[in-house]
């Protein structure tokens, strides 16, 4: 890809591909193996590195941020959308990690780098999805107390079929209800914000006064070319967070930003 202008009209390509798969569910997988390679194919192109001077290119020109904006909506969708057929074929007895997954997955131990959870560890997922991979594998390699929490009925729903078939005897629990109401905010040790979640920041600025003072929050985000499939890093309150690490992975489809709480600064009396 050579020009803005040609990259302009590939990602214009793209939305109207997502917006059309995303609609095109209906509580069947008639149309898993089509959203399966349209992903696939969009995580390749946002981990390509010869597409960064491109995409340089198409960011700095007049009126593109709308496009961005609404390619990280329908992408986000139908990563929803397509968790929802992986649980379906597991609970009709066919699975598999292909493309997407397979990239995401691949990811998932190093989540939290030299902080990684432990045994007597309590992991919250935010945005777990209908297939909450993070938590069956965070719980069968840990054995730690694990909740997802996802605003979808539906994928709550799924989610917990999918724990109660392949997590037998693991420690996971899914919930439909914000942080605020959950009990186990307070307990937390390490806290997973999803990178398809658009609010995770104001999340995060919420949990400050919800949680104990040693969590540790790895926020999933993608810049750059990764924005495209990924909502960005931003800034946040130096009085309440710090960013510890960055975890660059430059063959997955995200980065992990790894924060915990600011500590005062202590003067000499």
């Amino acid at each position: 890809m050579d020009t803005a202008t040609g990259l302009t009209d590939l990602l214009r390509t793209y939305l109207r591909r997502f917006t059309s798969a995303a609609n095109a569910y209906d509580g069947s997988i008639r149309h898993a193996g089509a959203l399966e390679e349209l992903l696939a194919d969009y995580s390749r192109f946002v981990t390509n590195p010869g597409n960064e001077a491109s995409f340089r290119l198409f960011a700095a020109a007049a009126e593109t941020g709308e496009v961005v904006e609404q390619l990280r909506t329908q992408s986000a969708r139908c990563v929803a959308v397509i968790e929802k057929y992986r649980a379906l074929r597991l609970l009709e007895g066919t699975a598999g990690a292909q493309g997407y997954f397979a990239n995401i997955e691949s990811c998932i131990t190093e989540e939290f780098g030299a902080v990684a959870p432990r045994k007597d560890s309590k992991v919250l997922l935010v945005g777990s999805g209908s297939f909450p991979m993070t938590l069956l594998n965070v719980a069968a390699l840990t054995g730690a107390s694990t909740l997802g929490i996802h605003i979808d009925a539906e994928s709550i729903d799924l989610g917990r079929r999918v724990v109660a078939q392949l997590g037998e005897g693991l420690d996971i629990a899914l919930d439909g209800r914000s942080i605020h109401e959950l009990d186990f905010i307070a307990e937390a040790t390490h806290i997973v914000i999803s990178s398809t979640v658009s609010v995770k920041y104001e999340l995060l600025h919420q949990m400050h006064g919800l949680t104990r003072e040693d969590v540790v929050v790895a926020m999933r985000f993608g810049d750059g070319l990764k924005s495209l499939f990924n909502y960005p890093m931003q800034e946040v309150d130096p009085a309440l967070w710090r960013l510890a690490e960055t975890i660059r992975r430059p063959e997955q489809v995200f980065d992990i930003a790894l924060y915990v709480k600011q500590r005062p600064s202590r003067k000499d009396v």
